[in-house]
């Protein structure tokens, strides 16, 4: 007697065939193709805008500036602002060997540069200027820091040391810089504070 291969054996139903799970493929693949295409657009635009907006210097392109022209920088009697105070420099002197008289007397490592500017209060508050946070730079872009003391003592009409100003007054100070005897000068940078983001005067045309 033969046994049918369709009926159960002792009693058990038949086995259910196994169930094959089909995988698509190359859906994964597809969205990090797009994500990554998304990406790389992003940066592409980024990038232009970053370099649409600056010259080779990193510094700010004027639109108002014609074309082959190099933007006007801010000069000797041009009037710039920088927070709460507008600045006017007016005058520059070098090679002095010593500034002061007497027992004020104070001489130069190098040579002593003076700059005579204006400073207005242009905010609604008092506001302290310090020569402190002034800089005096040259062509190699050296920074100098105004020699604070020897203004105290030797140059009466400074102006320059803890002078609080009141809105709408504005005084006229002396800036004072030891520098080498052979440096060229560049520009000073102006601050209302020292925590200003300053603005630049150049002393050279």
């Amino acid at each position: 007697m033969h046994t049918n291969p369709q009926q159960p054996q002792h009693g058990y139903p038949p086995p259910h065939p196994p169930t094959v799970i089909v995988q698509k493929r190359g859906g994964g693949c597809l969205k990090a193709l797009l994500i990554g295409a998304a990406v790389l657009v992003g940066l592409v635009f980024l990038g232009a805008v970053l370099v649409g907006g600056s010259d080779k210097t990193g510094e700010p392109t004027a639109a108002s500036a014609p074309d082959g022209e190099e933007p006007k920088r801010a000069g000797i009697g041009d009037v710039v602002k920088d927070g709460k105070f507008s600045f006017k420099v007016t005058k520059v002197e070098k090679g002095l060997s010593q500034v002061g008289e007497g027992f004020t007397i104070s001489k130069a490592q190098g040579q002593y540069v003076v700059i005579h500017l204006t400073v207005k209060n242009i905010g609604d508050e008092a506001q302290m200027f310090h020569d402190s946070s002034q800089k005096l730079i040259d062509a190699k872009g050296r920074e100098f820091d105004a020699d604070s003391g020897a203004a105290m003592l030797g140059l009466k009409d400074s102006n320059a040391f803890l002078n609080n100003i009141n809105p709408g007054n504005a005084v006229k100070g002396i800036l004072l810089f030891d520098v080498p005897e052979n440096v060229t000068l560049r520009a000073v940078e102006l601050h209302d504070s020292i925590f200003s983001g300053g603005v630049t005067v150049a002393l050279t045309r």
